[in-house]
Protein backbone atom coordinates (compact mmCIF):
# COMPACT_ATOMS: atom_id res chain seq x y z
CA UNK A 1 0.00 0.00 0.00
CA UNK A 2 1.35 3.44 -0.88
CA UNK A 3 1.37 6.27 1.66
CA UNK A 4 -1.08 9.15 1.41
CA UNK A 5 0.42 12.33 -0.03
CA UNK A 6 -1.98 14.99 -1.29
CA UNK A 7 0.10 18.07 -0.45
CA UNK A 8 1.22 18.73 -4.02
CA UNK A 9 -0.93 20.47 -6.61
CA UNK A 10 -2.53 17.88 -8.82
CA UNK A 11 -4.79 17.52 -11.81
CA UNK A 12 -7.51 14.93 -11.37
CA UNK A 13 -8.05 12.61 -14.30
CA UNK A 14 -11.73 12.20 -13.45
CA UNK A 15 -11.47 8.48 -14.23
CA UNK A 16 -13.11 6.25 -11.67
CA UNK A 17 -10.36 4.44 -9.76
CA UNK A 18 -7.37 5.98 -11.53
CA UNK A 19 -7.19 9.05 -9.27
CA UNK A 20 -7.14 6.69 -6.28
CA UNK A 21 -4.15 4.92 -7.78
CA UNK A 22 -2.48 8.29 -8.39
CA UNK A 23 -3.01 9.33 -4.77
CA UNK A 24 -5.29 12.18 -5.80
CA UNK A 25 -4.27 12.90 -9.38
CA UNK A 26 -1.33 13.71 -11.68
CA UNK A 27 1.14 16.32 -10.36
CA UNK A 28 0.62 19.56 -12.29
CA UNK A 29 2.88 20.07 -15.33
CA UNK A 30 3.87 16.41 -15.48
CA UNK A 31 4.12 14.82 -18.90
CA UNK A 32 2.63 11.34 -18.84
CA UNK A 33 3.03 8.71 -21.54
CA UNK A 34 -0.04 6.53 -22.05
CA UNK A 35 1.39 3.37 -23.60
CA UNK A 36 -0.32 0.27 -24.93
CA UNK A 37 -1.16 -1.85 -27.91
CA UNK A 38 -4.00 -1.37 -30.40
CA UNK A 39 -7.49 -1.58 -28.94
CA UNK A 40 -6.40 -1.04 -25.35
CA UNK A 41 -8.22 2.31 -25.06
CA UNK A 42 -5.33 4.77 -25.04
CA UNK A 43 -7.16 7.42 -27.05
CA UNK A 44 -10.36 6.96 -25.04
CA UNK A 45 -8.54 7.31 -21.72
CA UNK A 46 -6.82 10.51 -22.82
CA UNK A 47 -9.97 11.99 -24.31
CA UNK A 48 -11.91 11.29 -21.14
CA UNK A 49 -9.29 13.15 -19.08
CA UNK A 50 -9.48 16.12 -21.47
CA UNK A 51 -13.29 16.02 -21.41
CA UNK A 52 -13.55 15.78 -17.61
CA UNK A 53 -11.10 18.64 -17.09
CA UNK A 54 -12.84 20.82 -19.67
CA UNK A 55 -16.09 20.28 -17.76
CA UNK A 56 -14.31 21.52 -14.61
CA UNK A 57 -13.22 24.72 -16.39
CA UNK A 58 -9.70 23.71 -17.43
CA UNK A 59 -9.08 24.61 -21.10
CA UNK A 60 -7.95 21.40 -22.79
CA UNK A 61 -6.64 20.42 -26.21
CA UNK A 62 -6.68 17.04 -27.92
CA UNK A 63 -4.21 16.99 -30.81
CA UNK A 64 -4.57 13.99 -33.09
CA UNK A 65 -2.15 12.91 -35.79
CA UNK A 66 -3.75 9.46 -35.99
CA UNK A 67 -7.29 10.27 -37.16
CA UNK A 68 -9.30 13.02 -38.82
CA UNK A 69 -11.01 15.08 -36.09
CA UNK A 70 -14.53 14.24 -37.29
CA UNK A 71 -13.79 10.52 -37.42
CA UNK A 72 -12.16 10.74 -34.00
CA UNK A 73 -15.19 12.44 -32.45
CA UNK A 74 -17.61 10.00 -34.08
CA UNK A 75 -15.74 7.07 -32.54
CA UNK A 76 -15.50 8.72 -29.13
CA UNK A 77 -19.20 9.60 -29.04
CA UNK A 78 -20.04 6.02 -29.91
CA UNK A 79 -17.82 4.66 -27.15
CA UNK A 80 -18.81 7.26 -24.54
CA UNK A 81 -22.52 7.55 -25.30
CA UNK A 82 -23.23 9.28 -21.98
CA UNK A 83 -20.91 12.20 -22.78
CA UNK A 84 -23.70 14.29 -24.33
CA UNK A 85 -22.09 17.73 -23.95
CA UNK A 86 -18.93 17.23 -26.01
CA UNK A 87 -20.14 19.56 -28.79
CA UNK A 88 -21.01 22.30 -26.29
CA UNK A 89 -17.55 22.13 -24.71
CA UNK A 90 -16.04 22.41 -28.18
CA UNK A 91 -18.33 25.35 -29.07
CA UNK A 92 -17.33 27.08 -25.81
CA UNK A 93 -13.65 26.43 -26.67
CA UNK A 94 -13.09 24.65 -23.38
CA UNK A 95 -12.22 21.56 -25.42
CA UNK A 96 -10.28 22.03 -28.66
CA UNK A 97 -9.66 19.28 -31.18
CA UNK A 98 -6.65 19.92 -33.41
CA UNK A 99 -4.13 18.06 -35.52
CA UNK A 100 -2.96 17.25 -39.01
CA UNK A 101 -3.74 14.62 -41.61
CA UNK A 102 -1.07 11.97 -40.91
CA UNK A 103 -0.69 10.90 -44.54
CA UNK A 104 -0.11 14.44 -45.79
CA UNK A 105 2.19 15.24 -42.88
CA UNK A 106 4.47 12.28 -43.56
CA UNK A 107 4.32 12.68 -47.35
CA UNK A 108 5.35 16.34 -47.11
CA UNK A 109 8.28 15.50 -44.86
CA UNK A 110 10.09 13.87 -47.82
CA UNK A 111 12.77 11.76 -46.13
CA UNK A 112 11.49 12.80 -42.71
CA UNK A 113 13.57 15.42 -40.96
CA UNK A 114 14.01 17.48 -37.84
CA UNK A 115 12.70 20.60 -39.56
CA UNK A 116 9.29 19.03 -40.12
CA UNK A 117 9.17 17.82 -36.51
CA UNK A 118 10.07 21.32 -35.31
CA UNK A 119 7.32 22.82 -37.45
CA UNK A 120 4.76 20.43 -35.99
CA UNK A 121 5.93 21.25 -32.46
CA UNK A 122 5.60 24.97 -33.20
CA UNK A 123 2.00 24.41 -34.29
CA UNK A 124 1.29 22.45 -31.09
CA UNK A 125 2.77 25.21 -28.95
CA UNK A 126 0.79 27.87 -30.80
CA UNK A 127 -2.46 25.96 -30.21
CA UNK A 128 -1.67 25.73 -26.51
CA UNK A 129 -0.87 29.43 -26.19
CA UNK A 130 -3.79 30.65 -28.32
CA UNK A 131 -6.29 28.62 -26.30
CA UNK A 132 -4.59 29.22 -22.93
CA UNK A 133 -4.73 25.49 -22.40
CA UNK A 134 -3.60 23.81 -19.20
CA UNK A 135 -4.01 20.21 -20.36
CA UNK A 136 -2.95 18.77 -23.69
CA UNK A 137 -3.12 15.34 -25.32
CA UNK A 138 -0.82 14.43 -28.23
CA UNK A 139 -1.95 11.37 -30.19
CA UNK A 140 0.59 10.08 -30.89
CA UNK A 141 4.29 10.61 -30.31
CA UNK A 142 4.87 7.29 -32.09
CA UNK A 143 3.66 8.82 -35.34
CA UNK A 144 5.77 11.93 -34.77
CA UNK A 145 8.75 9.60 -34.59
CA UNK A 146 8.22 8.78 -38.28
CA UNK A 147 9.29 12.36 -39.05
CA UNK A 148 12.78 11.70 -37.70
CA UNK A 149 15.58 9.83 -39.41
CA UNK A 150 17.08 7.88 -36.52
CA UNK A 151 16.75 6.97 -32.86
CA UNK A 152 19.15 9.68 -31.70
CA UNK A 153 17.14 12.42 -33.43
CA UNK A 154 13.97 10.98 -31.90
CA UNK A 155 15.41 10.95 -28.37
CA UNK A 156 16.69 14.52 -28.73
CA UNK A 157 13.34 15.68 -30.08
CA UNK A 158 11.44 14.03 -27.21
CA UNK A 159 13.72 15.79 -24.70
CA UNK A 160 13.02 19.10 -26.47
CA UNK A 161 9.27 18.39 -26.43
CA UNK A 162 9.39 17.69 -22.70
CA UNK A 163 11.30 20.90 -22.01
CA UNK A 164 8.99 23.05 -24.15
CA UNK A 165 5.81 21.66 -22.58
CA UNK A 166 7.19 22.37 -19.11
CA UNK A 167 7.92 25.97 -20.13
CA UNK A 168 4.28 26.30 -21.22
CA UNK A 169 3.12 25.09 -17.77
CA UNK A 170 0.80 22.44 -19.14
CA UNK A 171 0.04 18.94 -17.96
CA UNK A 172 0.30 16.59 -20.92
CA UNK A 173 -0.72 13.05 -21.84
CA UNK A 174 1.31 11.63 -24.72
CA UNK A 175 0.05 8.50 -26.44
CA UNK A 176 2.61 5.87 -27.43
CA UNK A 177 2.13 2.63 -29.33
CA UNK A 178 3.67 -0.49 -27.81
CA UNK A 179 4.60 -3.22 -30.27
CA UNK A 180 4.45 -5.72 -27.42
CA UNK A 181 1.35 -5.22 -25.27
CA UNK A 182 2.11 -8.09 -22.88
CA UNK A 183 3.54 -7.01 -19.52
CA UNK A 184 5.82 -10.03 -19.26
CA UNK A 185 7.61 -9.18 -22.52
CA UNK A 186 7.63 -5.39 -22.35
CA UNK A 187 10.73 -3.53 -23.51
CA UNK A 188 11.79 -0.11 -22.24
CA UNK A 189 11.89 2.60 -24.90
CA UNK A 190 13.45 6.10 -24.55
CA UNK A 191 10.09 7.58 -23.47
CA UNK A 192 10.23 5.54 -20.26
CA UNK A 193 13.26 7.57 -19.16
CA UNK A 194 12.51 11.01 -20.64
CA UNK A 195 8.98 11.78 -19.42
CA UNK A 196 7.60 12.22 -15.91
CA UNK A 197 5.06 9.41 -15.93
CA UNK A 198 4.25 6.15 -17.66
CA UNK A 199 0.80 4.55 -17.52
CA UNK A 200 0.64 1.28 -19.41
CA UNK A 201 -2.48 -0.45 -20.72
CA UNK A 202 -2.09 -4.18 -21.19
CA UNK A 203 -4.21 -6.65 -23.15
CA UNK A 204 -3.55 -10.09 -21.75
CA UNK A 205 -4.97 -13.46 -22.75
CA UNK A 206 -6.10 -14.84 -26.08
CA UNK A 207 -8.93 -14.28 -28.54
CA UNK A 208 -12.21 -13.35 -26.83
CA UNK A 209 -10.73 -13.89 -23.36
CA UNK A 210 -8.44 -10.89 -23.44
CA UNK A 211 -8.33 -8.96 -20.16
CA UNK A 212 -7.62 -5.22 -19.88
CA UNK A 213 -5.19 -4.18 -17.14
CA UNK A 214 -3.62 -0.86 -16.19
CA UNK A 215 -0.38 -0.12 -14.38
CA UNK A 216 1.16 3.15 -13.22
CA UNK A 217 4.70 2.25 -14.13
CA UNK A 218 6.20 5.57 -13.08
CA UNK A 219 5.04 8.98 -11.81
CA UNK A 220 7.47 11.63 -10.67
CA UNK A 221 6.46 13.87 -7.78
CA UNK A 222 4.03 11.55 -6.03
CA UNK A 223 3.52 8.21 -4.37
CA UNK A 224 1.25 5.93 -6.38
CA UNK A 225 -0.19 2.45 -6.46
CA UNK A 226 2.09 -0.28 -7.81
CA UNK A 227 -0.79 -2.67 -8.45
CA UNK A 228 -1.81 -3.94 -11.86
CA UNK A 229 -5.52 -3.18 -11.95
CA UNK A 230 -8.23 -4.36 -14.35
CA UNK A 231 -10.33 -1.76 -16.15
CA UNK A 232 -13.35 -1.56 -18.41
CA UNK A 233 -14.67 0.92 -20.96
CA UNK A 234 -18.34 1.86 -20.59
CA UNK A 235 -20.67 4.43 -22.12
CA UNK A 236 -20.15 6.56 -19.02
CA UNK A 237 -16.36 6.43 -19.20
CA UNK A 238 -13.53 4.20 -18.11
CA UNK A 239 -13.50 2.45 -14.77
CA UNK A 240 -10.41 1.10 -13.04
CA UNK A 241 -11.03 -1.54 -10.40
CA UNK A 242 -8.80 -1.00 -7.37
CA UNK A 243 -8.81 -1.98 -3.73
CA UNK A 244 -8.64 1.71 -2.83
CA UNK A 245 -11.73 2.63 -4.87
Amino acid sequence: MYESDTSKNRMKTGINGLDNMLNGGVPLNNQVVIAGGPGAGKTLLCFEVAYKNAKLGTPSIFISFEEDSKYLLDNIKEAFSDFNDIDKLIADKMLVIGGRDPGIMIENSNTADKYTFGKVMSEIEKLIVDNKSKFVVIDSISLLGLLLENDLDYRRSMVTMSSNLKKLNVTAFLIMEMTIADRDHMRYSPEFFIFDGIITLYMQGENDKRALNLEIFKMRGTNHSRAVSPYEITGGGMRVFTIES
